[in-house]
C-alpha cells in the first residue's frame, strides 16, 4: 500500500488480505476494499510485489499475454483520500491529517508508522478516522473523491476561499436523510448533501453557477494516474454495486496443453530461466531472435532437468514460443469453444489425455436409456484459469471494444492476475437431429424464444452486442440449471461450488454444437473426491435427470411464473425464477438469463412443446 507512487509500507496480513480468487472477482485491480481500519484501491499489477505464475498456452494467447499470475503479495493504493473525526468533525484529504499527524506524533510511533497506516487516529482528539461515504465514478471508468470544496462553495454561491476547512455533521434523525448530512467551511460557506445523487446534479451545479469546474478528474487511482475526461461524474455510494464491474474471462486446460510433459516443463527451473531472457526484450522481433538463436540448447537444458526426451522437449516449446496465432482472439467466441468440445466429447483424441490437468472417461450411451442425449463423458480432472483483463464502472461491458472498458494492465505487461482450479465434471451431448425436429415441430418455440430475444435487444448489453437467441440455447441453458440445481443435492457439492460452461453453435458457426459441461471447480491441487463425477455414471445419472425434469414441472410461484412474459434481468427469462430455474451467479455464464421452463416441459396451455415432455 502506498501513500505516494513511490512509498510502499506493509501492511498487516492478518488484516489486510483477501483470497486469491477475490483478488481476481470482487476485489480485483481497481476495486475498492474495505478493511477494518481504511478503505484501499486493489493497485495495478505492475506494483505487485509477489506472485506465481500459472501457464496456459491456448490462454495466453487467445489474450495476448505469455502467462497468468497467481496474487501473493498484492498492493493497494489509498483512496478514498477524504476522513472525517466524528468527535470534532475535522473533515481533511489524507495528506492533511498526515501532516498533522507527523507535527504531535511522539517519535517512537512516528519511527514505527511513518505514514499513519498502522493508526488512522485524529492526532487531536485520537478517535479514528472514518473514511467518505461517497465517490464519483463516470462512464468512462474514473474514480475520484467527491468534489467537497468545490461542492460546500458553489452550493454557498460562494468563491472557493485559499485555505478550506471544512466539517462534515450527521443529522439527529436518520429521517432527514441526505439533508442531514452537511458539509460546512471555515468561511462561511455551507450547504447539504441534498441532490448531491441526481444524475444530473453536477451538470446543475456548473449550470447555476456559470462555470464547468465539476468535470470529471480522470482519476484512476489504481495506477496513480489522471488522465482527460470531459464527462460529468454520478455520485454513488462507496459500496455501491455500479462501482465496479470486473470482466474476468475463463478457459479450460485441454490436451495437449494440459498433459503431464507440459507441467514438467513450466514447473521447471531451466524453464523459468528461459522464459525470464526471453522477457528482458521489449520488442517482439528481438524476442523471437533470441528463441531461435538459443531454442536447441534450451531445450536440451529442460530435458535433462525432467528426463524427457529433447524430442518431445522441442515439441512442446515449439507449440509454445514459436506457433503464433494470427492476433488476439474472442475466448467468449465459438471459434474459441470448438477446442474445448472436441476434447469434451472425445473428437479429439490424444495419447496423453489421462495425464496431467485432463482425465476423460467415455461411457456407452446405451447404459443411459436417456432420450435425446448422443453422449456422456465423465471428467475426472480438469483444470481451469480464471483471469481478470479489465473492469468498468456504472454500467458493465462485455470485452475491450465496449466503451467504458478500463484495462488493469499497461500494454508491456505481458501477464494478467489470475487463479486456477482443479475439478471435475460430467460433459452431456446432445442430438441435434432431435432438436432440430422439435424447433420445427413446434412454432410457438420460436415466438417464445422471439419474445426473450426482443427484450435482449431493447436492452443495454443488446444495443451494444448483438445476438442471435435460438430455441437451442434456450433450452440447453435452461436444463443446465435444473441439473445444477438437483446435482447439489445429490453429489455433495454446495449449489454455488458447481458452474456450468455451454456449448450451443449451428454448421454455418463452424461447428454444429449441442452440449453443457457442469463442473466443480472447488477442489484443491489434486482435484475433487469424484462426488459429482459419480452422479454421472449409469446408475445415477437417469434418475438424476428424471428428477431434474420433473422438478420444473411446478414451480412454487406458478401461474405467475409459467405464464410470465418477461422477468428477470431486463425481462430475459420467461418461466423462471429464483423458486426454480434460476442460480447464484457464481454458477451461470449468461447472469442469469436466457432461461425458460416452458421449452423444457411446456406449458398449461401447450403442454406438447416441452422437449423432455416424455420425462413427466
Amino acid at each position: 500500500m502506498a501513500e505516494q507512487i513511490k512509498q510502499k509500507i506493509d501492511l498487516n496480513r492478518v488484516t489486510h488480505s483477501v483470497r486469491a480468487a477475490q483478488a481476481v472477482l470482487q476485489y480485483g485491480v481497481g476495486a475498492m476494499v474495505d478493511f477494518p481500519d481504511q478503505t484501499l484501491v486493489t493497485a495495478a499489477p505492475e506494483y505487485w510485489s509477489g506472485y506465481s505464475k500459472i501457464y496456459d498456452d491456448r490462454f495466453a494467447k487467445a489474450l495476448g499475454v505469455d502467462w497468468f499470475a497467481l496474487p501473493t503479495n498484492i498492493a493497494y493504493s489509498r483512496f478514498p483520500e477524504w476522513y472525517f473525526c466524528p468527535k470534532c468533525r475535522t473533515f481533511q484529504p489524507l495528506k492533511d491529517w498526515i501532516a498533522q499527524y507527523k507535527a504531535k506524533a511522539h517519535p517512537k510511533l512516528l519511527e514505527s508508522d511513518p505514514h499513519m497506516v498502522q493508526h488512522m487516529q485524529c492526532p487531536k482528539c485520537k478517535q479514528d478516522l472514518v473514511v467518505a461515504r461517497i465517490v464519483t465514478v463516470c462512464e468512462n471508468g474514473h474514480l475520484n473523491d467527491f468534489p467537497w470544496i468545490k461542492w460546500v462553495h458553489a452550493k454557498a454561491k460562494k468563491p472557493i476561499c485559499a485555505h478550506p476547512e471544512l466539517k462534515f455533521k450527521t443529522g439527529a434523525s436518520a429521517t432527514e436523510g441526505l439533508e442531514g448530512l452537511s458539509v460546512s467551511c471555515a468561511c462561511g460557506a455551507s450547504t447539504t448533501l441534498k441532490g448531491a445523487f441526481d444524475k444530473d446534479a453536477f451538470e446543475k451545479a456548473d449550470a447555476d453557477g456559470d462555470m464547468s469546474i465539476f468535470r470529471c478528474e480522470g482519476g484512476h487511482p489504481f495506477r496513480h494516474s489522471r488522465e482527460g475526461c470531459g464527462c460529468y461524474p454520478r455520485t454513488v455510494q462507496r459500496g455501491a454495486s455500479s462501482v465496479y464491474f470486473p470482466i474476468v474471462y475463463s478457459s479450460l486446460v485441454i490436451p495437449p496443453y494440459a498433459d503431464q510433459l507440459n507441467a514438467k516443463i513450466e514447473s521447471s527451473k531451466a524453464f523459468e530461466d528461459c522464459v525470464t531472457i526471453i522477457n528482458d526484450e521489449d520488442d517482439e522481433d528481438d524476442k523471437l531472435a533470441i528463441i531461435k538463436k538459443r531454442f536447441s540448447k534450451w531445450a536440451e537444458k529442460i530435458s535433462l532437468e525432467i528426463g524427457a526426451s529433447i524430442s518431445d522437449v522441442e515439441k512442446n516449446l515449439t507449440r509454445k514460443w514459436l506457433e503464433h496465432t494470427s492476433g488476439e482472439i474472442d475466448v467468449t467466441s465459438v471459434q474459441y469453444r470448438i477446442e474445448e468440445y472436441l476434447a469434451l466429447s472425445g473428437e479429439a483424441e490424444s495419447p496423453t489425455q489421462s495425464l496431467g490437468d485432463f482425465l476423460r472417461e467415455s461411457i456407452d450411451i446405451k447404459e443411459y436409456g436417456i432420450p435425446h442425449v448422443k453422449s456422456v463423458s465423465l471428467i475426472e480432472k480438469v483444470r481451469v484459469v480464471n483471469a481478470l483483463i479489465g473492469f468498468s464502472r456504472l454500467s458493465p461491458v462485455m470485452n475491450k471494444e465496449d466503451k467504458g472498458f478500463v484495462s488493469i494492465k499497461e500494454p508491456k505487461t505481458r501477464w494478467y492476475p489470475a487463479y486456477e482450479v482443479r475439478g471435475e465434471g460430467i460433459f452431456i451431448e446432445f442430438n441435434q437431429e432431435e432438436i432440430d425436429s422439435w424447433i420445427t415441430s413446434h412454432p410457438s418455440i420460436n415466438e417464445r424464444v422471439q419474445r426473450i430475444a426482443e427484450n435482449y435487444r431493447k436492452s443495454f448489453i443488446g444495443q451494444n452486442h448483438p445476438r442471435t437467441i435460438t430455441p437451442k440455447f434456450i433450452m440447453l441453458h435452461t436444463l443446465s440449471h435444473l441439473l445444477i440445481s438437483q446435482l447439489s443435492f445429490e453429489c455433495g457439492y454446495s449449489i454455488a461450488s458447481l458452474s456450468e460452461r455451454l456449448y450451443c453453435s449451428e454448421a454455418a458457426d463452424g461447428k454444429n454444437m449441442a452440449g453443457i459441461f457442469i463442473y466443480t471447480a472447488s477442489g484443491d491441487s489434486e482435484g475433487t473426491l469424484g462426488g459429482l463425477v459419480r452422479q454421472g455414471r449409469p446408475d445415477t445419472l437417469p434418475q438424476i435427470f428424471k428428477k431434474a425434469i420433473k422438478n420444473a414441472k411446478v414451480c412454487s410461484n406458478d401461474p405467475v411464473c409459467i405464464m410470465s412474459r418477461g422477468q428477470g434481468r431486463d425481462s430475459l427469462n420467461l418461466a423462471a425464477c429464483y423458486a426454480c430455474g434460476l442460480l447464484p451467479e457464481t454458477c451461470c455464464e449468461e447472469r442469469n438469463g436466457f432461461l425458460d421452463r416452458g421449452v423444457i416441459v411446456g406449458t398449461y396451455d401447450e403442454p406438447q412443446i416441452g422437449f423432455w415432455k416424455e420425462l413427466l
